[in-house]
């Protein structure tokens, strides 16, 4: 108390030109935290707009509260099936606690840094390629989580982390462009068979139908003519069906048998 009065009567007795280093000012998104003797002022954190500082017994910090986006370097690492990858990623987060940021580690976005990529290494190292090219959401919301749990004490809070790429050998690109066009030609001729059984299927009922009734074959035998007319041949040779004939023959016995 007694270096508290000496040094506000020291600012009174300097004034105006003390009031240069004893009025400071803080943005809408910063915050001021202020160390009086050593000791972390009461109040916590002063901001924004103007706050009042004592010369010689009080110093202060600023931090910034703003979201800050903070681009992983490229990291070359061996997944669980050993191949190597090398992956890049982007976290984004901000502080949550200025206090704790202050005083709770040493220089928080650079270990807030360290810990991505770090995490980042160890996440990745636990899965296989496919899972790393497959469940790119899965392994970012574990990161998310992991990062968020381990920065919570330092004031820092994870707000998202996103894979941006990943990179593999090229002869292991070539292998799995191969490997994924094998897949397709084995769809397709599965595809295709199940098309061939749904048509001998359909094929099948039509044609007990058609051995049922002898006027829906020769209906299907005129749609069947009409069709090839159709089409530009210079000379089209086709069977004709005896059973027209003896339909034909059948009614002229009858015709003859009633005269």
């Amino acid at each position: 108390m007694i270096l508290a009065a000496i040094s506000l009567l020291l600012v009174i007795v300097t004034l105006p030109f003390s009031l240069c280093y004893c009025v400071k000012v803080v943005q809408e998104y910063e915050r001021a935290v202020i160390f009086r003797l050593g000791r972390l002022k009461k109040g916590g954190a002063s901001g924004p707009g103007l706050f009042f500082i004592l010369p010689c017994i009080d110093k202060y910090s600023c931090v910034d509260l703003r979201t800050v986006s903070y681009e992983v370097p490229p990291q070359e690492m061996l997944s669980r099936d050993s191949v190597t990858v090398s992956v890049d990623a982007v976290c984004f987060y901000k502080v949550s606690n200025p206090l704790a940021a202050v005083c709770n580690v040493g220089a928080y976005m650079h270990s807030t840094n360290l810990l991505v990529a770090t995490s980042l290494r160890n996440v990745l190292g636990t899965k296989t390629l496919a899972e790393i090219l497959s469940e790119r959401e899965m392994i970012c919301h574990l990161m998310e989580a992991i990062l968020d749990e381990a920065t919570r004490p330092w004031g820092v809070k994870v707000e998202r982390v996103e894979i941006k790429d990943v990179r593999v050998p090229v002869q292991l690109q070539r292998a799995m462009a191969a490997e994924a066009e094998a897949a397709r030609e084995a769809r397709a001729k599965v595809v295709a068979a199940e098309g061939e059984q749904k048509a001998s299927l359909h094929l099948k009922e039509a044609a007990l139908v058609l051995e049922e009734s002898t006027s829906a074959l020769q209906l299907r035998y005129l749609q069947t003519l009409s069709a090839i007319s159709t089409e530009q041949s210079s000379t089209i040779v086709f069977p004709f069906p005896i059973d027209t004939l003896c339909l034909s023959m059948g009614q002229e016995k009858d015709k003859r048998k009633s005269d």
